[in-house]
């Protein structure tokens, strides 16, 4: 377990007022085990609720609290130092060198235009080297393929250095070398102390490297527990429907997802085009 910042969501409601499609937490405490995964189809809610948690979004009742403390009442930088968030999609940045955007992940301890000190180097070059991109710390983003990119923008969140990690997809454009790496990442980060909460599409990197899933449907919590607990064929069929199947692990013994080449309203076994 990791006891640093844990993030209490308590009779959460936010909606969407274009839609009116909401998202109900009866009562949530994320940031407490050391790797946390937050899964479910699209439209379920999961990047809402990482924006709540991140105090990027305001619940139209309900409270969020850190530390027993609602994350309103705390300022921007202050928070920050405690949370560190990385988004969906990143917004676009001037043609800076990877060094350099690392480098923005300490604005928190030293304002936008500080002095880099000691700590903060020692910080930027431990974040390149995690992510694989100490070689390419000069080149600026526009020579970077999108995967490269998006393991700068997870370098600044690192060089942060904060003591709950929220990322929301950080697996999207990497192929499943550099995925598997940065999963196997966050999770070596939980065992130092440092609490992550993922959320992905990926369910079978969730299932091998998270201690806890959260499975989201409709705005609502599901499923919550340890990967044995929540990737099962019956707890899943509620999410995804009857195409996919659940096997073990080769490796782990865990459980495993694949798709059915059937869906199950396909008439036949093999497509004739």
């Amino acid at each position: 377990m990791n006891s640093g910042n844990p993030i209490d969501l308590d009779a959460v409601r936010f909606q969407y007022a274009s839609d009116g499609w909401s998202l109900e937490l009866p009562r949530l405490r994320i940031g407490v085990e050391r790797f946390t995964c937050i899964v479910g189809p699209n439209g379920s809610g999961k990047s809402t609720l990482l924006r709540l948690a991140a105090g990027l979004l305001k619940p139209v009742s309900g409270a969020v609290r850190l530390d027993g403390k609602s994350l309103s009442g705390f300022p921007r930088r202050a928070l920050a130092r405690r949370i560190g968030f990385l988004p969906q999609e990143s917004p676009p940045l001037f043609d800076y060198a990877v060094e350099e955007v690392v480098r923005l992940g300490r604005y928190v301890h030293s304002g936008w235009f500080g002095e880099a000190d000691a700590d903060g180097q020692r910080a930027v070059d431990k974040a390149l080297s995690d992510v694989g991109l100490t070689a390419q710390r000069l080149r600026p983003l526009s020579h970077l393929s999108g995967g490269e990119r998006k393991r700068a923008m997870i370098a600044a969140v690192l060089a942060q250095e904060s003591g709950l990690l929220l990322l929301d997809e950080p697996t999207a454009a990497l192929d499943i070398h550099h995925a598997a790496a940065v999963m196997r990442l966050l999770a070596r980060l939980g065992r130092r102390g440092r609490a992550v909460v993922v959320v992905t599409h990926e369910l079978n990197l969730a299932a091998l490297f998270a201690e806890r899933l959260l499975l989201l449907v409709g705005g609502r919590v599901i499923a919550d527990g340890p990967p044995s607990h929540v990737v099962r064929a019956e707890v899943l069929r509620e999410a995804y429907g009857d195409d996919i199947m659940v096997r073990e692990h080769p490796e782990t013994g865990g459980p495993l997802v694949v798709a059915r080449r059937c869906g199950a309203g396909d008439a036949g076994g093999n497509d004739a085009d």
